[in-house]
């Protein structure tokens, strides 16, 4: 149990520990977002109502767990590009000669990540006021669950790129491919009541749409019902929860075919 824990921590503390000394990594993460949400929340806010939200929603409202989901995500991108400059800089070198399996591998670094991300989602709850979204402590140990899922979810996927890359360029080009365009179709800024078929069945593919649901769920967990047009919580958390696997057993299988 010693040989299991002991390396998966000292990764996972390891991303902890570098995070604080990448101070600028926060403005990417986590002001970015930050100010993503203030412009477009602040921009659509008088114009745009969300089909099928309740009357009286706004935009700022309605985005909110879509902004939540940004922070997961960036933080997910930022933390895995470290396995790209890890092999670059032969440290992912040494970690493969040791006596370690690369499943303990992947989960330290994954766990790492999933920390990271986590935090930065608990710190804009806070905010969830300003949307006036009302929280209570039964929501927020709900979506502080459902954000650890998704986070390592979105950073075991993140890996599985990384660990086929030897190049940041690549990295970010495959990521901006995959990644961002997952997070937009997942109802972070738009419902699936009123696309096109071919973006509402996209959607309904996703992974992260259900990640997102939970999470819009979550929030209003404990106080008035809402009668959002999203998928009921208990699929999106099984789905969040399968799509957590499969995506950390693509990640330990991209390590494994790892030649470094």
């Amino acid at each position: 149990m010693r040989g299991l824990v002991l390396p998966v921590m000292t990764l996972c503390w390891r991303e902890v520990t570098r995070f604080r000394r990448q101070r600028s990594r926060l403005v990417g993460a986590f002001v970015q977002p930050l100010l993503f949400w203030i412009l477009l929340g602040g921009g659509l806010r008088a114009s745009f109502q969300p089909p099928g939200t309740p009357p009286g929603t706004s935009y700022v409202e309605y985005v909110y767990p879509g902004i939540i989901g940004m922070v997961l995500l960036f933080t997910a991108i930022f933390s895995t590009i470290s396995v790209v400059e890890d092999r670059r800089q032969g440290f992912l070198q040494g970690v493969l000669v040791a006596p370690v399996g690369r499943s303990s591998i992947v989960l330290g670094q994954a766990l790492g990540g999933t920390v990271l991300a986590l935090v930065q989602g608990i710190l804009f709850l806070v905010l969830a006021p300003v949307a006036g979204i009302s929280l209570r402590a039964v929501g927020v140990v709900a979506v502080t669950a459902v954000m650890f899922l998704v986070s390592f979810g979105l950073t075991s996927l993140g890996l599985v790129i990384a660990w086929r890359l030897d190049s940041t360029q690549g990295f970010h080009a495959i990521m901006n491919l995959i990644l961002l365009p997952m997070w937009v179709l997942s109802g972070a800024f738009f419902p699936a009541t009123g696309v096109p078929t071919w973006i509402e069945w996209t959607m309904r593919l996703n992974p992260l749409t259900y990640g997102m649901a939970a999470i819009r769920r979550c929030l209003y967990l404990g106080g008035q019902a809402v009668a959002w047009t999203v998928p009921a919580l208990g699929p999106s958390l099984a789905i969040t929860v399968v799509f957590c696997l499969l995506a950390f057993v693509a990640a330990t299988g991209a390590a494994r075919r790892s030649t470094i």
